[in-house]
C-alpha cells in the first residue's frame, strides 16, 4: 500500500551529538511497524521529530504528501497525526472522562467566548463531545472509571486511557512509544489484542517503540532497527530477528557470528 508517512534524509543533532542520522523511512498506511533498537538509538528522537517537538536539521517528513517538519505539534494533530508516550502523560487529578474530552480538543469548533456566554452552539458542542467521550470510554472498558482521577485507575487502566485520548483527538496514525512498558504479562497480552483492534476498528495506521521483543514479533508487519541514530535494518519479522547487525546491536561485537541460526532468532 502507498506509504502514509516518509522521511528523507532527516537528521536531528544536540549540540555534537547526532541523535539521529539520515534516516530514510517509510510507513504503509493501515499497517502496525515498529522502530526497535538499544537505549539511546534514537527512537524516540525521531517520533519527537514527527509530531513536532523537534525540528530536524535536515531531511523532510511528509505526511500525506505534505510537509510536516517544523509544524507546531498542535497543527500535526490536527492534521492526524496522534501518540503516547513511555512515562504515562495522563492529567491525574483529572477524571478519565475529562481527559479523553482533553483529547477532543484540535476538533472543537467553538471558541473562548463561546465558552464565557455559553452560547447555544458551545452547549451543543459540549453535549456532543460527552457523548463521544463517554463511547470511546465504552469501546475501552473504562466506563465504570469515567469520573474517577486517572491516577486512580490501574496501571493498564491508565495506558489504555492515555491511548484512547490520542484515539479523541482522529487520527489517521497513532503512534505509540512503549505501550506495553511495566505491564504483567496478561496485559501485555490484553494490549497487544488491543492494538490490533484499534487498526482494524478505526483504520488506523499505527507505529510503535517497544523493547518488548516479543510484542514486536508478535504484532508488526515491518520493523525499522536504529543504532546509534542509523537505520541498520529493515523488514518483516524474520528478517530482524536473523539480521547479524541487529543482533551485534543488541548483543556487542562478536555475538552474531557466535550464535546459529535458532539462537539468533531467539536472541533478537
Amino acid at each position: 500500500m502507498a506509504p502514509i508517512l516518509v522521511a528523507k534524509g532527516v537528521t536531528k543533532r544536540f549540540g555534537g551529538l547526532v541523535a539521529v542520522k539520515n534516516l530514510d523511512f517509510e510507513l504503509e498506511e493501515k499497517t502496525i511497524a515498529s522502530v526497535i533498537g538499544p537505549n539511546g538509538a534514537g527512537k524516540t528522537t525521531f517520533f519527537n521529530c514527527i509530531t513536532g517537538f523537534y525540528v530536524p536539521e535536515e531531511g523532510v517528513i511528509l505526511f500525506e504528501g505534505k510537509e510536516i517538519q517544523g509544524l507546531r505539534p498542535d497543527k500535526i494533530t490536527r492534521m492526524g497525526i496522534a501518540r503516547t508516550y513511555q512515562n504515562i502523560r495522563l492529567f491525574g487529578k483529572m477524571s478519565a472522562i475529562e481527559n479523553v474530552m482533553v483529547g477532543m480538543h484540535p476538533r472543537l469548533t467553538t471558541h473562548w467566548w463561546d465558552a464565557i456566554f455559553h452560547t447555544p452552539r458551545f452547549n451543543i458542542e459540549e453535549r456532543q463531545v460527552l457523548s463521544k467521550a463517554w463511547e470511546l470510554l465504552d469501546y475501552i472498558g473504562l466506563a465504570q472509571w469515567a469520573n474517577m482521577p486517572a491516577n486512580s485507575l490501574p496501571y493498564g487502566a491508565q495506558r489504555r486511557l492515555e491511548i484512547v485520548r490520542a484515539l479523541a483527538t482522529q487520527p489517521k496514525i497513532l503512534l505509540l512509544d512503549e505501550p506495553t512498558a511495566g505491564m504483567n504479562p496478561q496485559e501485555t497480552a490484553e494490549m497487544i489484542e488491543f492494538i490490533r483492534q484499534l487498526r482494524d476498528d478505526w483504520d488506523l495506521t499505527i507505529l510503535l517503540i517497544e523493547h518488548d521483543m516479543k510484542v514486536v514479533m508478535t504484532i508488526s508487519e515491518k520493523i525499522t532497527v536504529l543504532d546509534f541514530g542509523e537505520k541498520i535494518a529493515e523488514g518483516k519479522p524474520e528478517e530482524i530477528q536473523r539480521n547479524p547487525r541487529v543482533i551485534e546491536a543488541y548483543l556487542g561485537r562478536g555475538a552474531a557470528s557466535g550464535l546459529g541460526p535458532a539462537r539468533r532468532a531467539t536472541a533478537a
